[in-house]
Formats: structure tokens, C-alpha cells, sequence
């Protein structure tokens, strides 16, 4: 038994592109709660006292919910109403960002930030499926070329949006501010979900196949696999004892596998259908996606770290320097969405390219330049890297979805959004423990140095150049396996 069919209702050109509106803005909100957060770090350290710990779950606790409600509610967005998914979560989103900004501890906080992430993760999926099945062809290139470009905007103006919030309420009180923006732009959002946003789908009536068995594993699976990194600060205190749960990520995940294939082999619907990795375009496109994003978030973190506790920046003005980063990431992804059906996975390996050269390069600049204009300097950098960055993500959609049906978009789609959610949690712990390991190692002193912030920041940087390298090598070993298959059709 396949997945309950949904009939497609056809629609104009203006509808088409007015459906896809409304669910960039949904995607943009979600992703910007991921950047902005950041620098709010730490005046909430400041004004509840959160500990290291406390404060990586701010972060990272919302990227775990986030992925986990992904693949369930991919699924159940391809099997009924995207639309109202859609509701949900906004109206939970709503709630929790009040909750967030009124929190009077840290443990509410959090639990509220807990909640968010899963309102995140209802929402995701349906932009994608969404967009999957409206477009074809080198249209879908445009669509997901300003996809692209709007979450590239909302990644990088994140830390810039947040920095304003605070220097607005001040820093006792401005990271409430950064919550309380997500009110009227949930209001927003929500008006164009009731009012704009047009059916496209007519569920088949029939049982919903959720698959409760793979879900339980799946949950358990993700859990064990991030928990590690989830208290990973680089702190002494750490709890070395956390790697364990890695032992159980190992033995749950090939349960899951079994009961997967299992599952299927009986005629049902699995939780997650693994004959979709058999498809080359959509497996590396998913790999290439998760390593990259495992590398941006901590790029931004990190900069936005240094600027703040090395430079002695003010939060906004550390967040302006990623601006650059958005504008050329949103122009770049609108000319790589409508190349890429001619020019294909090189465009994508050329945008990885000039990302990880800039990488490199703002690691030396934060040694090399002078305090008073670093942040001048590297500002320069984060606009080129926005350019290669504009390359990757919007490109590499559309070719990791090219052939998969739209009606697993939404299925196919989270699964990806899932690679991206865990890889972010991975590399912002990887890249937070290594920066702030050179800060502890310099016990000795009551004040800290700019010196041993360009140790941190360094350090950092290398984790990040690693990921962007095998997202690298990732693209060169797709590239190559193409022209190798067009070789041989030909």
C-alpha cells in the first residue's frame, strides 16, 4: 500500500507564484530564529544568569525540535492538508515567541525555545512540497532561486536584525525584543497563509499512514545522535560521559533501518522510504547540503563572537558585517536558480569553491588586520562569500529534487531539511567547543586578550574550512560521476 493520493488543483501562473510567496515568508521566519538568537547570547547569559550549557541549548535545542518534526510532518503534509500545517504551527509559533520573550528564568526560556523549534519543523516541510509541486522545469530553477536568495538573506541578516533589537532595548532587556519581533511578523505571515495562500490539493479520504513504530525509532535515533553535541560547549566541565549516547545512535539507527525496509517489504508506507537514496542526483545533493550548512551557522557564530568578546563590538554593528553576506547571497541565487538547468552541478562546485576560499581568508584577516577596521576588512570577505554562497544553496535544490516525484516533495524535501538541521547542531557545537576551548586554556588571565581571541577564532575557522571542503569534494565526486553517466549514455 502506497501513501493516500493527493489530487493537484491546477493553477494559474499568478496563483502559482502567490502560493510560493507566502511560503517564503513562512520559510524566512523560521530560518531567521536561527541566526538572530545568536547575539542575544550574551546579554540572556547576562540578565538569568544562563550557564554554557543552558545557553547552546538556546541555540541548538531549537535546530533538535526542528529536526525532529521534520520527516513526520513531511509525511503527513504529502498525505493531507499543507495548508493547515501550515496554521498550526504559525499560531505555535506565535505563542512560544511570547512565551520566549516573557520568560522570567532560564528554564522557561528554554522550554519555550524547545516548543519553537517545533513549530519550525511543521512548517519547513510544507514550503518545500509546496514549491516542489508547483513548479517544473526551468520555472522551479526560478522558484528555488529566490528561495535560495530569501534564505540567504534571512541567515545572514539575522545576526544584524538581532544586534538592532538590542541595541534598541538595551542589554538587560533587548533579547526580549528579538522574540517579540516574531509577533507581528507571525501576524503577518499568518494573514497570507488565511487570505493569499491558495488550495493546491485535494486529499484522497483514507487512514493516515504515519508508521508509529519507525517514528518512535527515528525520534530516539535523532535524539542519541545530537545529544552529545547539544552539551558540547568546550568548557572543562563538559561531561565526557555525553559520546556514549553516539553507541546508541549506532545501534537504534540500524534498528530503524531494519524496521524500515521491513516496513516497506510488507506493502505499507515507511517513515522514511529509502529507495529515494538510490536516486544519485538526490542523495549527493542531500549530502553536499547537510555538510555545507554543518559549516555556515558556525561561520556567522563565530564571526559574530569574535567581533563582540575580541573586538569589543557593540551586538548590531558585529551583526552589519554579515550584510554583505545577504545581499550578494540573495543576487547570486536568483542568476544560479535560472542557470542551473543549463549549467548544472558545476555552478554549484564553483560557489563551494569561492566559499571555502573565503573561509580561508577571514581566518587570516582576523589575524592580520588591525582591531580599529577588522571588522571593515572582513565585511569585504563575508560579500564575496555571499556570492559563492548564492551558487550553492538554490542550485543544489533544485538539482537534489530534480527527480523525485511531487508527491513525495514534501517527504523528500524535509529528510534534506534534516541532513541541514543536524549538520547545523554538529558544527555550531564542534566550532563553539573549539573556540571556547582557547579561551579556557587561557586560565591565567582575568581579561582576556585580542591574541587569544585570534587563537579561538582560528581554531574555530578550521573546523568550518573542513566541512566546506568535503562539501567540496562531495560536488567534484558528483560532477564527475555525471560526466561519467553522460559518457556512457552517449
Amino acid at each position: 500500500m502506497t501513501s493516500p493520493a493527493t489530487a493537484s488543483i491546477p493553477l494559474d501562473r499568478g496563483q502559482r507564484w502567490r502560493a510560493f510567496w507566502v511560503c517564503v515568508s513562512v520559510a524566512a521566519l523560521t530560518i531567521l530564529d536561527l541566526s538572530k538568537v545568536n547575539v542575544a547570547l550574551p546579554s540572556i547569559e547576562q540578565a538569568l544568569g544562563a550557564q554554557s550549557t543552558q545557553l547552546q541549548i538556546v541555540v541548538s535545542g531549537y535546530v533538535l525540535l526542528f529536526g525532529l518534526a521534520l520527516v513526520p510532518f513531511g509525511r503527513l503534509g504529502d498525505q493531507r492538508s499543507r495548508r493547515r500545517l501550515f496554521l498550526i504551527g504559525l499560531c505555535l509559533f506565535t505563542v512560544t515567541s511570547i512565551v520566549c520573550a516573557t520568560a522570567p528564568t532560564t528554564e522557561i526560556l528554554l522550554a519555550g525555545r524547545l516548543v519553537q523549534g517545533l513549530a519550525a519543523g511543521i512548517q519547513m516541510p510544507q514550503v518545500i512540497g509546496t514549491i516542489q509541486q508547483l513548479f517544473t522545469g526551468a520555472e522551479r530553477g526560478r522558484a528555488f532561486g529566490l528561495f535560495g536568495a530569501t534564505i540567504g538573506v534571512a541567515t545572514a541578516i539575522g545576526p544584524t536584525l538581532g544586534g538592532l533589537m538590542i541595541a534598541l532595548g538595551g542589554p538587560t532587556d533587548g533579547w526580549r525584543w528579538i522574540f517579540w519581533l516574531n509577533v507581528p511578523l507571525c501576524l503577518a505571515v499568518l494573514a497570507g497563509v488565511v487570505w493569499l495562500l491558495p488550495a493546491t490539493r485535494r486529499a484522497t479520504p483514507g487512514r493516515l499512514q504515519l508508521d508509529p513504530v519507525g517514528l518512535a525509532l527515528f525520534t530516539v535515533m535523532i535524539v542519541s545522535l545530537m545529544w552529545p553535541f547539544l552539551f558540547t560547549t568546550g568548557s572543562p566541565d563538559d561531561d565526557p560521559r555525553r559520546w556514549w549516547t553516539l553507541a546508541a545512535f549506532g545501534v537504534v539507527a540500524a534498528a530503524f533501518v531494519w524496521w524500515e525496509r521491513r516496513y516497506e517489504a510488507s506493502g505499507r508506507a515507511p517513515l522514511v522510504p529509502f529507495r529515494l537514496f538510490s536516486i544519485a542526483s538526490y542523495r549527493n545533493g542531500t549530502l553536499i547540503a547537510a555538510t555545507y550548512f554543518t559549516a555556515i551557522p558556525a561561520l556567522f557564530l563565530l564571526t559574530t563572537l569574535f567581533l563582540q568578546l575580541g573586538v569589543g563590538l557593540e551586538p548590531v554593528f558585529a551583526g552589519m558585517v554579515s550584510i554583505g553576506f545577504a545581499l550578494a547571497s540573495a543576487v547570486s541565487a536568483w542568476y544560479g536558480g535560472n542557470l542551473v538547468t543549463r549549467l548544472g552541478r558545476p555552478l554549484v562546485v564553483w560557489g563551494l569553491g569561492i566559499v571555502l576560499t573565503s573561509v580561508i581568508v577571514l581566518a587570516v584577516v582576523a589575524y592580520t588586520v588591525p582591531a580599529e577596521i577588522v571588522a571593515y576588512a572582513m565585511a569585504g570577505v563575508m560579500l564575496v562569500a555571499g556570492v559563492g554562497a548564492g551558487l550553492v544553496v538554490a542550485p543544489n535544490q533544485t538539482l537534489t529534487l530534480a527527480e523525485i516525484p511531487t508527491s513525495s516533495g514534501g517527504l523528500a524535501g524535509s529528510v534534506g531539511q534534516l541532513g541541514q538541521r543536524i549538520g547545523t547542531a554538529v558544527g555550531t557545537a564542534v566550532a563553539l567547543s573549539l573556540f571556547y576551548s582557547a579561551i579556557y586554556r587561557d586560565e591565567a588571565a582575568d581579561e582576556h586578550g585580542i591574541d587569544v581571541f585570534h587563537d579561538a577564532y582560528a581554531y574555530g575557522m578550521v573546523s568550518v574550512a573542513v566541512f566546506v571542503s568535503l562539501a567540496f569534494l562531495l560536488g567534484v565526486a558528483d560532477l564527475v560521476s555525471r560526466r561519467r553517466g553522460a559518457a556512457s549514455r552517449g
